[in-house]
């Protein structure tokens, strides 16, 4: 007999006795209480405080369990470390908790070293931890990032929650647009920010267990069976390493500002223009001269980054006008006779061809509808990103320039055809204009599959996340939730039926109540499977978690809407 959680009822709360049966619910709403007090003891500098919530948080059963089902629900998951071993099944995830239990005597082992390229033809070293490693780290991740999120500097977008890239452009679009703003820019950038932090000083100013991080950063790295140690940097790889490095550059803007309003009077500091505005460890800094930025700015920034152990790179860091423009983060920011354009940088258009290019060559013998689900991915991930900026010009050369690699494809296929016969054999006209396009015959009826257009996606304006924003603060709980809301609905907008669940649910996992988003992912589950007759219509779908979506079906519930179609929420 099946269980059934009815969307009125509420689960029992007995301890767990395997994977399965955590209440992911009760495990995350104990959490998140426990980082918003870490929260506030961080805001009244109550360190003390800090460090025993911090301790209690990382013995808790909840903290262990969620650290271990990040680790093995995300990219990573079947990426092993030095000792090759995955946490593949729910037997290994339930004994992980209690090895985590443990931390006294915690040694970790070496890392994993691999290369990726990167678009200058360099390659990228990243350190693959252990699974245990990796869930150590995400577990006193959980402690560390409401300290990291109350004392970041406003204007820092790179790996923190509900932050992104077109934040960053919408801040520097707000710094630079009016015509009285600041005219000159430092483009910065630092030279192997994470292989060079200075371990030293970590330890001394990242408030966590002292022990256990130096054992981090002095792990050491495989590579070719041979060991070498690591004196300097964070393992770009590591699940803490983004915190790590964004905690090592807080006060690149709040200390700045300090710095000049000491020097002069504070009256004059907002005359100089400056702003900072920091991704990751890529970053700009505007001011009302050249000679401000090169002889004031650029100076204190080289002596901030020094005590880090860091640098700037010579190659990539220069002072430009507003007039001659800069690229940034895949666009690129100039002014036209005095007003600002954000278009997408050539260096990024280029880079998103080659890829669509090596897709068409590495495809020349697939079914067409078969390139076609290759490439719309890609398509839309590109668009989606340039979708707040002005990049229809760019949409446009793009989709002709694909259309002219699809005629190759296709007169490769059949080189004794004519290009009128290739054109009727993989275009078909919709809608007035010819689309790349293929009907395929199923059992319930005829399928299109159509090749996306860059040039239909709509521009719609981003709307920038407040600096001041801090999302373990219970006092912006509500505007998190409507901005979290607002942007899951824009993401799925292409996804008409996922969408229009996703607000019946309002914005929320059907089985543990908890918020979906794109970290997480979710599973469109069928209350009456469609095995046992259950149809593909909205009334018989709910979103779930994946987590979530396996307990359901490891312990045979079931989850009921009311008769409204809307999921009110099932506990508490």
């Amino acid at each position: 007999m099946r269980k059934t959680i009815d969307s009125s009822g509420s689960a029992s709360s007995r301890e767990p006795q395997n994977w399965h049966a955590i209440d992911w619910h009760l495990v995350e709403r104990f959490v998140r209480t426990t980082q918003q007090r870490i929260a506030k003891a961080t805001q009244e500098k109550d360190w003390r405080r800090v460090k025993a919530l911090q301790r209690s948080l990382n013995h808790s059963f909840s903290a262990r369990a969620l650290a271990v089902r990040r680790v093995t629900e995300n990219q990573g998951k079947r990426t092993a470390g030095v000792d090759r071993q995955l946490w593949d099944s729910p037997a290994l995830k339930w004994a992980a908790i209690g090895r985590l239990k443990q931390q006294r005597g915690y040694k970790a082992k070496p890392l994993r070293r691999v290369y990726i390229p990167k678009s200058n033809g360099k390659e990228r070293p990243l350190g693959i931890p252990t699974m245990f490693d990796r869930a150590m780290q995400a577990l006193h991740l959980l402690s560390l990032e409401p300290v990291a999120e109350t004392t970041s500097d406003p204007n820092s977008y790179g790996f923190r929650k509900h932050r992104s890239t077109a934040d960053a452009m919408g801040q520097i679009f707000v710094s630079t647009a009016q015509k009285g703003a600041a005219p000159w820019v430092l483009e910065a950038d630092i030279e192997g920010c994470f292989d060079h932090i200075n371990h030293e000083w970590l330890v001394r100013h990242v408030p966590m267990n002292k022990t256990i991080l130096r054992k981090w950063l002095k792990a050491g790295v495989i590579h070719q069976g041979r060991l070498s140690p690591t004196e300097e940097g964070t393992p770009q790889g590591g699940i803490i390493s983004p915190t790590l490095a964004n905690m090592c550059l807080n006060g690149l803007e709040t200390e700045l500002k300090l710095h000049l309003g000491a020097k002069l009077k504070k009256s004059k500091v907002k005359e100089l223009k400056v702003h900072v505005i920091r991704y990751a460890d890529d970053f700009v800094v505007t001011g009302n001269s050249q000679e401000l930025l090169h002889n004031e700015v650029r100076p204190w920034i080289e002596a901030f980054l020094a005590q880090r152990g860091l640098r700037l790179s010579l190659e990539k860091t220069k002072v430009v006008h507003m007039d001659e423009g800069f690229d940034f983060l895949g666009w690129n920011f100039r002014k036209y006779k005095g007003k600002l354009l954000i278009k997408p940088s050539k260096k990024n258009v280029q880079a998103f061809y080659r890829k669509v290019r090596a897709i068409v060559k590495t495809h020349l013998s697939v079914k067409q509808e078969d390139l076609i689900a290759k490439l719309n991915p890609v398509l839309r991930g590109w668009a989606q990103y340039h979708q707040p900026v002005v990049a229809k010009e760019a949409f446009n050369r793009m989709d002709n320039l694909i259309h002219w690699r699809l005629v190759r494809w296709s007169r490769r296929r059949h080189s004794n055809k004519s290009r009128p016969w290739c054109k009727s054999r993989y275009w078909q006209r919709i809608n007035g204009r010819d689309e790349f396009a293929a009907t395929v015959k199923t059992t319930e009826g005829s399928r299109t599959w159509k090749l996306l257009k860059l040039a239909d996606t709509e521009i719609v304006r981003h709307e920038k996340i407040k600096g001041e924003y801090n999302p373990f603060d219970p006092a912006w709980e509500v505007y998190g939730e409507k901005l979290r809301t607002k942007r899951m609905t824009k993401n799925m907008a292409y996804q008409y039926e996922t969408s229009m669940l996703f607000i019946k649910q309002d914005g929320r996992c059907a089985l543990c109540t908890e918020p979906l988003d794109f970290q997480s992912g979710w599973h469109d589950h069928h209350i009456v499977r469609k095995v046992d007759g259950g149809s593909d219509a909205m009334s018989n779908r709910v979103l779930l978690h994946p987590v979530c979506h396996t307990r359901l079906h490891a312990l045979g519930l079931t989850v009921v809407k009311p008769a409204s179609q809307r999921l009110r929420i099932l506990r508490g």
